[in-house]
């Protein structure tokens, strides 16, 4: 794995240094130095899992050791993918007001290029192959879906209109299906399934699959900028062990967890969530996470971890090609029973 992810960071400097000398602009020596920057703090950090997972998932496709080509070309559609999540996190701290002070809303610029950055790159690399036309689709139509996903999430906490009766499962799958499960899950297999020359309108049980797998895994895990807030291991999980600290009760959002103790809870506790729940306040904050524990959420959890396991596994073993049940067992082997 270390020789893959070292391999996949050499990948992003070949495609770093193509951007930076794009014939289609003139550069100069400060913008050059600009990009260059703003790529290295907004495009290699975190796990870079979404970009391996295209590696992992075209090789266990072909079911046999990748060419250099080959692995070049899984690692530029992973880079892709990881352009992308800088984007959006991009995006994110504008919305958050979370940005740095010396870039200040020249960040909204910088996200259109880290954006216009994907098809520079697949032009470069990929115009020749008969998948081209689908891999642009692909990557439009997930952006499309994120985009939406967020805009549910964002509507859903606008001042004035706060209610948590309207907080329901339903919304809260809608929320992380658009807003994450398409990007994180599905789409770098369908860049493996593309390359592997597959026609992903035949592919629609793999979507599916990878969705409900990116739903389970956003109950633990919501994403938020620049960081991983966990659902469950937030409230539940130590800070020495998961490493951060969320705050979806602060911000109002429509949470796994909360959604179950509206639909758990009596009727003294529910006053206590309408008046307390998305206050910016220590005490209101633990005043939550204490009826979160008085309504035993970490089993409720557990027990619904358990029945998505079997379900996911039962699915996944019911697809005809063992080629895609080893993809789909190796996405779900990375998430289950995670604890960071």
């Amino acid at each position: 794995m270390s020789d893959l992810k070292s391999k996949f960071l050499e990948v992003y400097n070949v495609l770093k240094s193509e951007l930076l000398h794009d014939p289609a602009f003139d550069f100069t020596d400060n913008s050059r130095q600009w990009v260059d920057r703003m790529l290295d703090y907004n495009v290699p950090g975190g796990k870079l899992n979404r970009g391996l997972s295209v590696i992992d998932s075209y090789e266990l496709l072909k079911g046999e050791e990748l060419t250099d080509e080959e692995v070049f070309l899984a690692c530029a559609l992973g880079w892709c993918i990881e352009w992308l999540q800088a984007y959006f996190l991009v995006l994110d701290d504008i919305m958050d007001n979370s940005l740095h002070a010396e870039v200040g809303l020249i960040a909204a610029n910088d996200g259109i290029v880290l954006r216009n950055h994907i098809p520079r790159i697949l032009k470069k690399h990929f115009k020749g192959k008969p998948y081209y036309v689908e891999l642009l689709d692909l990557f439009n139509e997930v952006e499309f879906q994120t985009a939406c996903g967020q805009m549910i999430d964002l509507i859903t906490t606008i001042e004035g209109e706060k209610d948590l009766a309207k907080y329901s499962i339903p919304l809260h799958h809608r929320i992380v299906q658009y807003k994450t499960a398409y990007y994180s899950f599905y789409l770098p297999v369908a860049c493996a399934l593309l390359m592997a020359g597959e026609d992903l309108e035949k592919h629609t049980d793999v979507k599916n699959i990878l969705v409900e797998m990116g739903t389970y895994f956003q109950v633990q895990a919501s994403f938020t900028a620049r960081i991983v807030v966990d659902d469950y291991l937030d409230c539940f999980g130590h800070p020495d062990v998961i490493g951060k600290i969320g705050t979806d009760i602060e911000d109002y959002k429509c949470s796994w967890l909360v959604v179950k103790a509206m639909e758990l809870a009596n009727e003294e506790q529910k006053k206590s969530l309408y008046e307390i729940y998305g206050k910016d306040d220590p005490a209101c904050v633990a005043k939550v996470k204490e009826i979160y524990n008085t309504l035993n959420l970490q089993g409720v959890f557990e027990e619904y971890e358990s029945k998505s396991y079997e379900k996911l596994i039962n699915t996944i073993e019911a697809h005809p090609s063992k080629a895609v049940q080893a993809v789909l067992k190796s996405f779900l082997g990375k998430i289950y029973k995670r604890q960071k």
